[in-house]
């Protein structure tokens, strides 16, 4: 079994209000992906996510262009350790 990893991720430009954070829980959801995802006030969209590599990596790359409607300006990716999360909330 692959170790999990955790990812710290903001993602900037016009992603609010087109179903972002709402798109990431379903795609977490969809590859056992757990963590959180949130509005900054800046405008930006950050989240935490953690499990395998792999679907972590996906998200992250999805993140890039986002749903219908994104602009994706930047995407800023930070390591962090894993936490033991369960479950993926929109908070």
């Amino acid at each position: 079994m692959t170790a999990g990893i955790r990812r710290h991720v903001v993602v900037h430009g016009q992603v609010q209000g087109v179903y972002f954070r709402d798109s990431v829980r379903r795609l977490a959801r969809d590859l056992g992906v757990s963590g959180w995802i949130r509005n900054r006030p800046d405008g930006a969209v950050e989240a935490a996510l953690e499990g395998a590599p792999d679907a972590v990596e996906r998200i992250i790359e999805w993140s890039h262009q986002g749903p219908l409607g994104a602009r994706v300006d930047q995407v800023e990716v930070y390591e962090e350790q894993p936490s033991g999360e369960t479950g993926f909330r929109v908070l």
